[in-house]
């Protein structure tokens, strides 16, 4: 209660013991993967050298500080800007036509009336989701690759083939076509989850009163969705300038790096593959900065529309 006085943190910790170990585990994993890795970003800093000294923390000792000098070569390295452009894109683009759609596949799948069909459709697209990015990759060569299945029976029919995996100026939309095939079912859930808590007494109410099917969704079911989408919008431009990395060094080779070329497989080549381990941090402390930033602004502008976000005021 609002009034009452708060339990001592004695008489809590011995109420809630059996919550807080098991939270034990979870937070272990979380701060020896997730936190601990923070402390090396400090290498941004330094011409690190893994080579100086017998394990990680003497070459951290042993290798010379040179302040912002990783930062000074990233930001003039062509391919640094150009492997950021490609992530833009790339994000901006699937922005547009893939977060909608789990969104719209949602709605449909709770406006079916039969459960058991509703279950078999939730089956079949959840299940991709679990499959590795060797086997979606591998799906998409043997349906449209040269000798896929589409080019296959193009040939058949006396026509061209289609040149779609290993065409740069469409690669965007390869990528985008692998993803949402992959990922589509998955992302029903949270909304799935979050249309099953509108009050059904809402839409009895609006037919009765004669609002139509597209009223209602307009006028219901999209309010009602509205703090969600707000919500996963803002972490995804979080993580705007992660598109994946298996997936594109996966058709690389193919498309080339011009089309290809992401963040992520930039760090690999320029700075894992060539030991430049520094530079890498640079690249990676630079695109968590402009994440940080992108969450903070659009939480922002979330506030200003009268929704929670991911914080409050």
């Amino acid at each position: 209660m609002s009034g009452s006085r708060r339990q001592p943190l004695r008489v809590r910790l011995r109420r809630d013991w059996q919550l807080l170990v098991m939270l034990v585990p979870g937070f272990l994993i979380l701060l020896v993967f997730s936190y601990v890795p923070i402390l090396g970003n400090v290498i941004a800093f330094q011409d690190y050298n893994p080579y100086v000294g017998s394990n990680p923390l003497e070459a951290f000792l042993h290798s010379n500080w040179i302040g912002f000098g990783q930062f000074q070569l990233l930001f003039e390295d062509p391919a640094f800007w150009h492997a950021f452009r490609n992530t833009l894109t790339i994000t901006a683009f699937q922005i547009v036509f893939f977060f909608p759609l789990p969104i719209a596949l949602a709605i449909m799948l709770h406006n079916l009336l039969s459960s058991r069909l509703r279950g078999f459709i939730q089956t079949v697209v959840y299940l991709p989701h679990f499959f590795s990015w060797v086997l979606v990759v591998t799906f998409f060569v043997q349906m449209l690759g040269g000798a896929g299945l589409l080019a296959q029976t193009m040939r058949d029919a006396g026509l061209e083939p289609w040149n779609v995996m290993t065409n740069p100026d469409t690669f965007i939309l390869l990528v985008t076509a692998e993803a949402l095939w992959k990922d589509i079912g998955w992302g029903t859930i949270v909304f799935l989850a979050a249309l099953s808590t509108i009050d059904q007494n809402l839409y009895e109410a609006a037919a009765a009163d004669g609002a139509g099917r597209w009223r209602r969704l307009w006028h219901i079911t999209l309010p009602g969705l509205r703090p969600v989408i707000v919500l996963l919008l803002i972490l995804r431009l979080g993580d705007a300038l992660s598109v994946g990395f298996e997936q594109f060094i996966l058709q690389r080779d193919a498309v080339g790096r011009e089309a290809s070329e992401v963040l992520d497989t930039f760090v690999y080549y320029f700075s894992i593959a060539t030991g430049n381990y520094g530079y890498g941090a640079a690249a990676g402390l630079f695109k968590a900065a402009i994440g940080l930033c992108l969450i903070l602004a659009a939480n922002k502008v979330a506030h200003k529309l009268g929704e929670q976000g991911i914080y409050s005021k």
